[in-house]
């Protein structure tokens, strides 16, 4: 059992390093680089605490934030809930109409971003400008940030509404102290440095920050992901942990000459989270980080990223697995509405679960079990040693001539063959099967590929059914906000006769 330090999710900051140790290197966009040290963050934050309250902002109010990653995006995350506010980053690649929506509906009474996205904002809602009015909402000053009571809101995210408009997500401020509590720091020298790309309004690169305040490390940020920014980023500022999802990793493996000629042996662990991943990517990994830890994570928006963890008994983590249930949380697998112990839906209970969806209690009440469990949604199986692994999601399921297909397992297959470097299965009505899967393939760099010679390589290596039907080539894959495939823009590059 570990203890939770702090009251307010805000707070969670290190004060066990010298306050002059080095706790964010902002890598601006513009070639610039601005480094803060823990006494700069615990100062700033506080001051735009002390500032929020002076505009007369009340205890639970919320905090909309639209902005690209930068220094100013996370000391107003941790000055709002400091303040007693309520923290909501937004998806600033959303169309306007949908970010007015969550402004609205998270009823915001300050809107906080860059001036290249406040614009997204609706007008009846007071903004203000990181790049002009930041130095004006500051307040300096001693803070001492406010007691919150554990199960008060700290943030709002939005999941990314993919269907239908995005949900908001209600976390506490003992969710995310509970999940930064949990997560053990590895054995090395305080000061390790952790590559942050992934956008701050998504859990996978928010989290991360967190932890790594927590811990005493430092964060490395980067406006947004690049391919080559990610890795000159990495070894201008020898960075020993990367966070990313795995459609990052898989891009910046395509950069091969760069990679060749850049040294990035200080990385010594790679987590990838939010997306399935392959063997052949794990290959890729280790071959180009070969001393790296790599690991498969998981976790939601509404339970938090922390589930798994090491077996109990030392055995070694298969590649491809999620890991073994974390000892402080409860996990299951439900298949046909009982209690399986092969494959099902991933039914999960631990200390990070969300308070309830925003104004939905019709939805809260879908996804949370009456004995307090929540339904992920996402198909796992465990083997014969415990070990979890993602299967796919249970909407994505589709099923071709009677069987059920899920199309990461297909992906995973074809992402086997050494002349595909990525895949992306899409289902499309078929009058015969019902569904049918269609393949959107990267090639590996040199490779020669045509689409029978992939199609003959899924009949040879998977079951009949999941065979793609049509194969289609593209340079690379579309990206949605949080940095995954966005198969809804492939779907629009199908041809109309295969719809």
């Amino acid at each position: 059992m570990v203890t939770i330090k702090y009251d307010n999710q805000g707070d969670a900051i290190s004060r066990d390093v010298p306050a002059d140790s080095i706790a964010l290197i902002d890598e601006g966009g513009n070639g610039s680089e601005r480094r803060y040290t823990y006494a700069d963050i615990l100062r700033l934050s506080g001051a735009v605490a002390r500032g929020l309250l002076k505009r007369g902002l009340q205890h639970g109010d919320r905090v909309a934030i639209l902005s690209a990653n930068r220094a100013e995006f996370l000391l107003t995350f941790l000055g709002t809930m400091q303040a007693g506010l309520v923290s909501v980053p937004v998806n600033y690649k959303l169309p306007a109409e949908t970010v007015a929506y969550v402004v609205g509906d998270c009823d915001a009474k300050l809107v906080i971003g860059d001036d290249a996205r406040l614009p997204l904002a609706p007008d009846d809602v007071p903004k203000l400008s990181l790049d002009r009015d930041f130095e004006s909402l500051l307040d300096e000053g001693p803070f001492t940030p406010v007691a919150m009571k554990p199960e008060e809101p700290a943030m709002f995210l939005y999941t990314s509404g993919s269907t239908g408009r995005p949900k908001g997500v209600v976390l506490s401020h003992h969710s995310h102290l509970w999940a930064i509590s949990q997560r053990v720091r590895r054995p090395a020298p305080i000061g390790q440095r952790a590559l942050v790309a992934a956008p701050l309004y998504h859990m996978n690169g928010l989290a991360m920050c967190q932890t790594t305040f927590s811990h005493g490390d430092t964060v490395v940020l980067l406006p947004q992901f690049t391919t080559r920014g990610y890795i000159e980023a990495a070894a201008k500022h020898r960075a020993a942990f990367l966070t990313s999802v795995p459609t990052m990793i898989a891009m910046m493996l395509r950069e091969r000459e760069l990679l060749s000629r850049t040294d990035l042996s200080a990385v010594e662990a790679v987590r990838m989270g939010s997306a399935p991943v392959t063997q052949s990517l794990i290959d890729q990994v280790h071959a180009v980080f070969p001393k790296a830890l790599v690991s498969n994570g998981y976790g939601t928006t509404e339970a938090g990223p922390v589930v798994f963890g090491p077996h109990p008994e030392g055995l070694p983590q298969p590649v491809l697995s999620t890991g073994y249930p974390h000892p402080e949380v409860q996990l299951r697998l439900v298949r046909d509405g009982k209690e399986v112990q092969d494959e099902g839906e991933l039914q999960m209970k631990c200390g990070a679960l969300m308070t309830h969806y925003h104004k939905l209690p019709a939805k809260t009440a879908e996804v949370m079990t009456p004995d307090g469990f929540y339904r992920t949604s996402d198909v796992f199986r465990r083997d014969e040693n415990g070990f979890f692994y993602f299967v796919g999601r249970v909407d994505d399921m589709f099923v071709c001539g009677g069987e059920n297909i899920y199309p990461g397992e297909v992906e995973k297959m074809l992402e086997r063959h050494p002349g595909i470097h990525q895949a992306a299965v899409i289902p499309v009505p078929d009058e015969l099967k019902g569904h049918k899967p269609i393949a959107f393939v990267v090639k590996a760099a040199g490779a020669e590929l045509d689409e029978q010679a992939v199609k003959t390589y899924a009949l040879a290596n998977a079951p009949a059914y999941q065979h793609p039907r049509r194969v289609l080539f593209v340079d690379e894959m579309p990206l949605a906000g949080t940095n995954k495939i966005d198969k809804r823009v492939l779907a629009k590059q199908i041809p109309t006769g295969e719809v």
